[in-house]
């Protein structure tokens, strides 16, 4: 071919194809009509943010705290607990004891982590529950509203570290649980016993029971500097009987009957937090979180100001961003909580007392981002979609604390089944200056509609 023709025909090729790319460009925007096109705002508002105190928290559970911990910026937490003990109905003894008589009895609880000096001396104590228990499952209780502390039922010194303990049965193959053993009097077993022989209709069901025997408050009574986690609760009752050895020849045969606390029966859980004047002052460059029930966040929307800006618009997004300063470096700081909740205000109560999960409408679950120290809610514009909608006229207040989640996973993906308030010690500063609270919507409506 021609070298002149193959250039010549090339060029027209060219002309033609940006020619109708032209008449295309031409025909997509005539068929667009004015009403169909969109228009998109971004608004740009501030966050009211502030500190709040949290009298106490909903915390149904059979695990809880135990202790006494300073923090130079975040004051006291002293936690305890009472708590019932589960039964079967129609319980009685597995067997007999030799003579109708208890050994020995003891209760003891079992932790796996701790926040404070390990090594500090403390004393833990047992009082007997002499008025019935309630469903009342927060945690501003008064344990002389149910306790007799008159009665010590058991007593023991301990170190939350246990260094009686060697390193050989620390470190085994079959584990090493950490636990205090309290004793308590053998009359407490051999009263159970004797009542299964003479007064059965008091095992007949959990209430019966608890009416019989209403408790334990177990607290601390000396020395502070630690805090463990009560993974485990029980009193145990030690007795021998008389059974079948080798050769079906009697044999004297060690036994015990072993009392749970379960998610069946009550733990009123107890924190009493003091020294947080620092954390409640008014702050223009932080906001504070505290656990268990210390301090929280309260977030307010402008959504007065808001609403005529989205007023006939699609409400699409608004972000939320928590960011937090580093953890203090001193020894035995508290650490971050892993994760936050955020939610109307008006709406905690009946979140925790009816068991919901995060549903991205009313509620919002961010995990701390370690490298960035923040909390990315996401997009939480269906909520202020939602106050609009039923109070235009009325700013929109949120709460937002550390909670902690039970996850579940499937074929198709992982849930979040439950969500708790955080029952562990640990401690947040927040930004709260302007850039750190300054957020915005997007908005859009199509043409004239």
């Amino acid at each position: 071919m021609n070298k002149k023709h193959f250039i010549l025909g090339l060029c027209l090729t060219l002309f033609m194809l940006g020619s109708c790319d032209d008449e295309l460009s031409k025909v997509g925007t005539s068929i667009q009509g004015e009403g169909d096109k969109i228009s998109v705002s971004v608004d740009s508002f501030k966050i009211e943010a502030s500190t709040v105190k949290m009298e106490s928290v909903y915390a149904k559970s059979d695990t809880g705290l135990l202790g006494e911990f300073y923090d130079p910026l975040y004051g006291t937490l002293v936690s305890d607990y009472i708590c019932q003990f589960y039964c079967p109905e129609g319980y009685t003894f597995e067997h007999t004891p030799m003579e109708g008589k208890i050994d020995s009895v003891d209760f003891r609880i079992y932790y796996s982590s701790w926040i404070g000096d390990s090594l500090a001396p403390m004393r833990v104590q047992l009082f007997p529950v002499v008025t019935p228990l309630e469903k009342n499952y927060y945690t501003d209780i008064n344990p002389d509203d149910y306790v007799d502390r008159k009665q010590v039922l058991g007593s023991q010194t301990y170190t939350v570290y246990d260094v009686s303990v060697p390193d050989s049965v620390r470190n085994s193959d079959e584990g090493f649980y950490p636990n205090i053993r309290i004793r308590m009097s053998e009359a407490i077993g051999q009263k159970i016993y004797d009542e299964t022989v003479n007064n059965p209709s008091s095992f007949v069901d959990q209430d019966a029971f608890n009416r019989f025997f209403p408790g334990l408050y177990v607290t601390t009574t000396f020395g502070s500097g630690a805090i463990f986690g009560v993974d485990l609760s029980l009193m145990t009752i030690y007795y021998k009987y008389v059974g079948k050895g080798a050769q079906n020849q009697d044999t004297i045969i060690q036994a015990t009957e072993i009392f749970n606390i379960t998610k069946e029966v009550i733990q009123l859980n107890r924190f009493k937090n003091t020294d947080m004047s620092e954390l409640l002052e008014p702050s223009e460059k932080y906001m504070y979180m505290k656990t268990p029930a210390g301090v929280g966040c309260r977030l307010v929307i402008p959504a007065k100001e808001i609403a005529p800006l989205i007023d006939g618009r699609i409400l699409n997004n608004m972000p939320l961003t928590l960011r937090a300063y580093p953890s203090e470096d001193y020894e035995y700081a508290l650490n971050m909580p892993s994760q936050l909740l955020l939610l109307p205000e008006d709406s905690v109560k009946t979140f925790f007392e009816k068991n919901k999960v995060n549903d991205g409408v009313t509620s919002f679950l961010a995990t701390l981002d370690t490298d960035d120290r923040t909390y990315a809610f996401g997009n939480i514009s269906n909520v202020l979609k939602k106050h609009v909608e039923s109070a235009p006229n009325e700013d929109l207040t949120l709460m937002v604390f550390p909670v902690n989640t039970k996850v579940e996973s499937n074929y198709y993906g992982s849930y979040v089944t439950a969500v708790s308030h955080y029952l562990y010690p640990s401690g947040l500063k927040l930004r709260k200056d302007d850039e750190a609270m300054r957020t915005g919507t997007t908005s859009s409506k199509y043409g004239n509609r």
